[in-house]
């Protein structure tokens, strides 16, 4: 992560009264607040940190001698371990928030047995780190009090099981809802979307459609919270219905337009053979420790970065590219691979509380090297983006490019162009090359074996 745009990623802790997080000198750090003083101590003491810590569903945390940034209100300041990239909830695949999902539900039931709850349930507690969920908010703990719901229920529905079952039951590309919804997707908003027959289906029933009604019946009052009506028993019932309800939620990656993109590619063997090893070529010069492969797909050139231990964000605009990546993934150990969900022609904003809650893709860059692998034609044709613009946006998020200039010869670009009216008559090899040559210096260029494509290494001008 560029430690240039470090303070923007402590925006989101501001809300919460027990502390926050802040930067220093390039360390990330978080100030425990006195008045969270009682529940950190028991937190730590009860042994549940250690507990969560080994299990790896916790992120790990040193304590540390500085002085945090508001002294008045300072109990301790902690060092947190490193998250290599953050993520937000609307980039994830359907099967990344359910493990997001299930990880938080067994934080909770593992909670109880040490005397403690979860306080909120926020998506946005939960990062990937070396392929696999993992909570990084310390202050999410409290005491359990026997007798009292479970504060973060609500929260937990509209992060996670709202979103999934919108994805499972409707439409997949419903996840976005959460870039427009900060803090979860409203429940009624989730009810009115689904098909009426869930309603037949007692856990949505229950935590999406009645939960919805509760949600308006009480919304212009404040309820009374009997003591001693909700015990240790319902408490972790609730617990195990959500987790069952989330376990049956399931969606079959398939039916996209990407999503089996090389079952019909236009490469030859040879020139498949031969494009993978220009780019590890092109790697051994470069030696980058962290990469973004745009476009990626399912993420045959991820691997190839992978496999050198590069670390690498593996982004698509296909749900099914992206599910299948991540199930890949997991059932292989890939642990340097982060598929994610991005839309480059409407790539993640800023979104909440003056647009820095949540910080955008550009300011998650610049990283050592960018993969545009079968990309460029879609961009400039596909989405009418001109080949300066394209070159722009690429030289604010890369210091090297490796990137494929497919020519309207190609037969995937013929495909595109076999619908409408072709007005594109700057998209040549030659104009190509001189509006990226404004950004960066072209190093080599390569064309691929049995094709019409050309590969290029790039490195960006330093201005």
């Amino acid at each position: 992560m560029n430690n240039a745009n470090n303070n923007l990623n402590a925006s989101g802790s501001f809300r919460d009264p027990a502390g926050f997080v802040f930067w220093r000198e390039g360390t990330i750090y978080r100030q425990i607040n006195l008045v969270y003083k009682e529940e950190y101590d028991f937190f730590v003491k009860s042994g549940l940190y250690k507990d969560l810590a080994d299990r790896n569903l916790l992120i790990s945390h040193e304590e540390s001698d500085i002085n945090g940034p508001s002294p008045d209100k300072l109990y301790k300041v902690i060092k947190p371990g490193k998250i290599p990239f953050i993520s937000y909830p609307y980039e994830w695949c359907f099967s990344q928030l359910k493990d997001a999902a299930l990880a938080t539900l067994a934080i909770q039931k593992i909670s109880l047995n040490f005397g403690m709850s979860l306080k909120d349930c926020s998506a946005y507690n939960i990062q990937f780190k070396n392929g696999k969920p993992i909570f990084i908010d310390t202050l999410s703990f409290e005491k359990y009090k026997e007798g009292q719901p479970w504060v973060a229920y609500r929260q937990f529905c509209q992060h996670f099981l709202a979103p999934l079952v919108l994805m499972s039951y409707k439409d997949i590309r419903l996840n976005q809802l959460l870039r427009v919804y900060i803090d979860g997707i409203p429940l009624d908003l989730a009810s009115s979307l689904l098909p009426f027959y869930t309603r037949c289906k007692f856990s949505l029933l229950v935590h999406i459609h009645l939960h919805a009604k509760a949600q308006k019946h009480f919304s212009a009052r404040t309820p009374k919270i009997t003591k001693g009506k909700i015990t240790r028993l319902s408490f972790m019932g609730l617990v195990d219905s959500l987790e069952s309800a989330i376990n049956k939620l399931r969606w079959n990656a398939q039916g996209t337009e990407w999503g089996d993109y090389y079952d019909n590619v236009n490469y030859s063997p040879e020139g498949f053979r031969h494009k993978k090893v220009v780019i590890s070529d092109f790697l051994e010069k470069l030696n980058p420790k962290v990469a973004w492969d745009l476009g990626a797909n399912i993420g045959v050139f991820s691997r190839i970065l992978s496999d050198k231990k590069i670390r690498v964000i593996s982004f698509d605009v296909d749900p099914a590219a992206v599910e299948k990546n991540y199930v890949h993934c997991i059932s292989k150990g890939e642990e340097n691979i982060l598929p994610l969900l991005l839309d480059l022609t409407n790539p993640s904003p800023g979104i909440g509380w003056s647009n820095e809650e949540r910080i955008s893709m550009l300011e998650r860059g610049p990283v050592d090297v960018v993969f545009a692998l079968a990309l460029i034609h879609h961009l400039a044709i596909s989405n009418n983006l001109p080949l300066n613009e394209i070159a722009d946006f690429f030289s604010r998020i890369c210091n090297s490019l490796i990137i494929e200039f497919v020519p309207k010869e190609d037969t995937q670009v013929r495909r595109l162009l076999s619908t409408r009216k072709d007005i594109f008559p700057n998209y040549t090899q030659q104009n190509f090359e001189d509006e990226f040559e404004i950004f960066f210096v072209i190093r080599e260029s390569i064309p691929v074996r049995s094709s019409r494509r050309i590969l290029y290494l790039m490195e960006r001008k330093q201005i």
